[in-house]
């Protein structure tokens, strides 16, 4: 009697590296393949790169999916995937492992050369290229990715991280100055810099700008969802791409376990599809919950805005409050080390000015205070910096503010909102921070769980000269009945 029989992906079988070079399972592959135009796959002219392939996952699928268009137009099947394999999909491996298992997914070998491979090249690589390299150091760094010196300058049996497609000043000598029509893949996210605790530098828009040197027709990454608002060295990189009128579709995951099981990426995953011949406005598509929550076409900035605005529903939100032109809360808000003082600096158990931090409270004295020495003696708020980001919810993203009291100041795990003339005020500002208006707002800016004074900009400056609720600032701003359920459905009461 005949049985189904269970017969699994290999390729969804797979163990990520890190959270930082994440395997893309099938599934999402063809997701994202379905965004481009599918005649490119009847076409037998049409090229493909994936510069960093892992599994290559991305490479099968593209020549499954060739096979298949091509079929009328080269009957012959041993020809067709011939012709695929040698003049249709390449790939740069990110290490050798994924080298073999790049080969292995597209050619059946490890190796292209062996009698095993279904199309057998001259060469053990094929069209799948790896080579070990290592960073060029320029003052402690590496010149083209920004690798630390002191953390990857290893010796010959470590790997080197130094990845082929963008340690090279010119990237169409790999395949001898071949254009590629479809540029596709899911790069490495993020290298240690060596800095405090996990600090890293992100890396994976490197890849997007290098790419975008080849002049591909279409371009397509998975990406982390950080740089909407920018970041650690991403300022630049951020400003291009939100500029880009080339950037057609955005596929927005806040919830990156959702595009990769398992996984958790703070702010997020995206991928996005660049078409370099038809330019306009962007499809922003949101998941959450397993399925597409709004699509909408809008431009990747806003009239009047400086980022991205991740959500299509709080869009009109964001307008009603712009009409009233008033001033941001980001301008009472202090920076990052508000008194000067570390998060790893401790006070005294005795002194003259009570001094919040980490470990709770100690005492200091004025000469330790660095900055914003006319603050100590006024009345503020103060907030922690750090908080949980915006990737699940309802969330409460802000954490929970307290008075600051006259002689008093705090180290880098907080910040201050102010100064204010008075005890009262200071309880105004907390009545205002608690409600999920003033907490929505700071989200649209919020895409991690550090809390910088610039996640205060679409926060309106109230008169505090007496307490807020939510339904006195639903009120003002003439919120919707769907507008005010989509707030309260993504921020949580902060008790």
């Amino acid at each position: 009697m005949k049985t189904d029989t269970y017969n699994p992906d290999v390729l969804n079988c797979l163990a990520n590296l890190s959270n930082d070079e994440v395997f893309t399972p099938p599934s999402l592959a063809n997701q994202v393949l379905d965004l481009l135009p599918q005649e490119l796959f009847s076409s037998p002219t049409t090229t493909f790169l994936d510069p960093v392939s892992k599994s290559g996952v991305f490479l099968r699928e593209i020549v499954k999916r060739l096979d298949r268009g091509l079929e009328a137009q080269m009957p012959d099947r041993r020809q067709r995937i011939d012709h695929i394999l040698r003049k249709q999909v390449f790939g740069i491996a990110i290490t050798e492992l994924t080298a073999h298992l790049s080969r292995r997914s597209v050619y059946c070998s490890k190796n292209a050369n062996s009698d095993y491979s279904v199309t057998r090249f001259d060469t053990e690589g094929g069209n799948i290229l790896y080579r070990a390299l290592r960073h060029t150091w320029v003052s402690g760094k590496c010149r083209y990715c920004g690798a630390s010196q002191e953390v990857y300058d290893r010796g010959d049996q470590a790997e080197q991280y130094a990845y082929q497609f963008i340690h090279t000043d010119k990237p169409h000598t790999l395949f001898n100055n071949m254009k590629f029509d479809v540029i596709i893949g899911n790069p490495p996210y993020q290298l240690s810099d060596g800095g405090f605790g996990i600090s890293a530098t992100p890396i994976y828009d490197k890849f997007i700008i290098q790419a975008k040197r080849l002049n591909p027709r279409f371009l397509i990454m998975i990406v982390p969802a950080r740089w909407y608002a920018g970041g650690k060295g991403l300022e630049k990189f951020r400003n291009e791409m939100l500029h880009d009128r080339s950037i057609r579709v955005i596929h927005d995951y806040p919830q990156a376990y959702e595009c990769f099981p398992g996984v958790q990426i703070k702010g997020g995953v995206c991928y996005f599809l660049w078409n370099r011949d038809n330019k306009g406005d962007c499809e922003v598509c949101t998941h959450q919950n397993g399925e597409v929550t709004s699509g909408m076409s809008r431009p990747l900035l806003e009239k009047g805005c400086d980022s991205f605005i991740r959500y299509n529903e709080a869009i009109s939100i964001l307008h009603k409050v712009q009409m009233f032109k008033e001033v941001s809360m980001k301008e009472r808000v202090s920076s990052r080390q508000p008194f000067g003082l570390s998060t790893n600096y401790h006070g005294r158990k005795s002194g003259t000015i009570k001094f919040y931090e980490n470990q709770g409270i100690s005492y200091v004295e004025m000469t330790n205070i660095t900055k914003n020495q006319e603050i100590v003696n006024k009345y503020k708020v103060y907030i922690p910096r750090a908080s949980s980001g915006s990737d699940s919810f309802p969330h409460v993203i802000l954490g929970r503010p307290f008075v600051g009291e006259p002689t008093s100041a705090c180290s880098e795990t907080y910040m201050f909102i102010g100064p204010f003339s008075n005890q009262n005020e200071c309880e105004n500002v907390i009545s205002y921070i608690k409600t999920r208006f003033c907490r929505f707002m700071a989200m649209l800016k919020k895409v991690t769980q550090d809390t910088t004074k610039d996640v205060y900009s679409f926060v309106p400056l109230q008169d505090f000269s007496h307490s807020w609720t939510d339904e006195m600032l639903y009120k003002k701003y003439g919120l919707s009945d769907e507008e005010i359920a989509f707030i309260e459905s993504m921020i949580r009461p902060m008790e």
